[in-house]
């Protein structure tokens, strides 16, 4: 119900504030604690028990706070994916030559692939689930949105700092750049020693011919 300015006195505000604000940071600190168990379970063998019973919280708390499995795993995904987002801002700020900005985007991308594997897997495997769990749908396609965006800012600032002209729209950048990077989640636990490496050689074929002069 939309609340007018009369209604609502100027010493309720920060009260009104304050309380949900404790809400959405008890809710992140619930995503950040099950993360973990997301990531070495998955979606399909994770509840919102087996949460509880690898966390400091009670199942009762998990509960109250998400009201089932797909509430609480779209929040901690999207939680998750959000951070991952904003990771390459600072790279896209401050490169100063193509070069640079290519260097930096590929360190941080095989970072992440080696250091966060588990996150990018329950990440695939939520999308996958996507496709036949409609309530998922909502978030999976604002996190495609979201990493769609940051992917094409890359590729802005490198078409800026080359002098050149993105030859494909931002859906296709991010669906190449995306595929190569599922296709190293799904190749790292096989091959751990060799998956990074022959990441960075793909995107190095790849990224030049997303650009014209």
């Amino acid at each position: 119900m939309a609340v007018t300015s009369a209604s609502v006195t100027e010493p309720d505000r920060p009260a009104r504030v304050s309380g949900i604000d404790k809400i959405e940071r008890r809710r992140v600190a619930l995503a950040e604690s099950a993360l973990k168990t997301l990531g070495e379970l998955g979606y399909a063998r994770t509840s919102l028990r087996e949460i509880a019973n690898n966390s400091e919280f009670t199942h009762g708390v998990v509960h109250y706070y998400f009201r089932d499995k797909i509430d609480l795993i779209s929040y901690c995904v999207r939680y998750y994916k959000t951070k991952c987002a904003r990771r390459y801002d600072e790279v896209v700020e401050t490169a100063t030559s193509g070069e640079e900005l290519v260097t930096g985007f590929l360190a941080k991308m095989t970072q992440t692939l080696v250091d966060e594997t588990p996150m990018h897997k329950l990440w695939y495997d939520l999308r996958a689930q996507s496709m036949f769990e409609e309530q998922l749908r909502p978030d999976v396609e604002a996190i495609d949105k979201l990493l769609e965006e940051m992917i094409w800012r890359i590729l802005g600032r490198y078409a800026d700092l080359t002098a050149t002209t993105p030859t494909v729209d931002a859906p296709t950048a991010y669906a190449l750049v995306d595929g190569l990077f599922e296709q190293a989640v799904v190749g790292y636990a096989a091959n751990p020693d060799k998956t990074p490496d022959l990441l960075t050689d793909r995107l190095l074929q790849v990224l030049p011919k997303l650009v014209t002069a």
